[in-house]
This record gives C-alpha cells, structure tokens and sequence, in this order.
C-alpha cells in the first residue's frame, strides 16, 4: 500500500492518476503545500511526497518514473532509444510547462507580495502557449509517445490542467481535443473523484 503526500489540486494528482492507471492501491495525507504535513515528509515542504514501505520519495516526475519502471507499466523500458525518447518528452515538459506554470504561480501568490513581478505572466503565457503548438505537433499517435499511454501523458493533461485554473490562454485545439480525451480515462475521473468527496 502506498501513500500519497498531498492534494488532488498540486502536483500530487499525477501521482495519484498513475497509481490508478496501475491499479495500485493508495491512501492520502492531504497536506497542503509548505504545511507543517508537507514538512514532515519533504523538508522544503514540497508536495507531494510517496511512501512506500520505509522508503520516502519526493518530486512528482521522479515518483512516477520510479512506479512505472517497479510494476512495468507506462513506460518504456530502461537502456532502450524508446525510453530515452520517452526521458526527453519528460524533460522537455517539466522546462517547457512545468516550470512556467510553476513560475506563474510563485508571481501569482507564492512568492512575498513585494517580490511578486505580475508583468512577467505575460510572458510566461505567450512562452505556455508556443510550447503548446509544439507539443501538438509531437503527438505521434492516441497518446504522446504512441499507442500507450506513459508517464508524459499524465505530465501533460496535468500540466494543461494547471494551465487552465491559472487562467493561461487555450491550448492549441487539437493539444485541446487530445487531453480531453485522456480526463475521460476511469483512471483520471477515479482522482478527480477524490477531490470532490
């Protein structure tokens, strides 16, 4: 049984949609970022956080990759040109969406409002949205890397979510028409789930 360090709205979902995509059971600790909860499993209070077993594992990427690769599934094996094709995607997302997402956010609430630079949201958004064009047009087949589907989809959809609650501008339509498809997914509705309980 593993155990899931944070919310179904952080980066914490992914997480949770890739233990349902295994078919792996879970409980949550719904501890908010930088909470005195998030403390006591991640020193920089990030979320979320794994526990499996004595082992205590952090950073939402990391801890997908590390559950794909121990029950082989949603990836592509390690030491093959499909993985490293499979880590570049990964790469790319976490500097193309991720972190400006993520660099959005710490302007928009996180960081002290005195060091907060609103004006640079808007480059983030034309950046969030040239991205997208472009990632629209490495989709090779019903999901990112093919016909199965693997740790960047989940990165992805989750990452389009974000981008929308944070108010960013559409993503291009057929990168639209593509992850509406995957949040129709019984292992994407299961977390979605949990949050509205």
């Amino acid at each position: 049984m593993y155990t899931v360090i944070g919310g179904v709205k952080t980066r914490a979902f992914r997480v949770m949609w890739m233990l349902e995509e295994l078919g792996q059971t879970y409980d949550v600790i719904p501890a908010a970022p930088q909470s005195e909860d998030a403390r006591k499993y991640n020193p920089s209070g990030k979320v979320p956080a794994l526990l499996d077993g004595n082992e205590r594992l952090t950073d939402s990427t990391a801890i997908m990759q590390y559950l794909a690769d121990k029950h082989g599934a949603l990836t592509a094996p390690a030491g093959t040109p499909a993985r490293a094709r499979q880590d570049a995607m990964v790469f790319w997302l976490v500097d193309e969406f991720d972190a400006i997402l993520w660099a959005a956010a710490k302007h928009s609430f996180v960081l002290p409002e005195e060091l907060r630079m609103p004006q640079i949201k808007v480059t983030l958004k034309t950046e969030f949205t040239r991205s997208s064009k472009l990632l629209a047009d490495r989709i090779e087949g019903p999901f990112l890397m093919g016909d199965e589907i693997t740790v960047p989809d989940i990165l992805a959809v989750q990452c389009i979510n974000w981008s929308i609650g944070a108010g960013f501008p559409s993503v291009d339509d057929r990168l639209g028409a593509w992850a509406a498809g995957l949040r129709k997914r019984d292992a994407f509705k299961a977390v979605r789930a949990r949050g509205d309980a």
